[in-house]
């Protein structure tokens, strides 16, 4: 399994989620299929499986790494640069 340094840097504790839901999706009037967190700032939004895709998009502006689920009862991480979980 391949090693995600980015998981190092992080902040601790992680940061507070900015939102309860994908912003991105209520302004444009969509449905987030699974929300991911922002492990670098607490940006809340939808995964890939989403019509708007905003984590992938939140990562492709700020180019914060790490996102975890923000599913209840689901813990796992991806990072986007290593193309891992984390």
């Amino acid at each position: 399994m391949k090693h995600c340094a980015h998981v190092d840097s992080l902040p601790r504790p992680e940061p507070a989620p900015r939102s309860d839901t994908c912003q991105g999706c209520v302004a444009a009037g969509t449905h987030p299929v699974q929300l991911r967190l922002c492990l670098q700032c607490g940006h809340v939004g939808c995964c890939d499986s989403s019509p708007l895709r905003h984590a992938a998009g939140h990562f492709e502006e700020t180019g914060h790494p790490v996102m975890r689920t923000f599913e209840p009862g689901e813990a796992w991480r991806w990072c986007f640069v290593d193309h891992v979980l984390a």
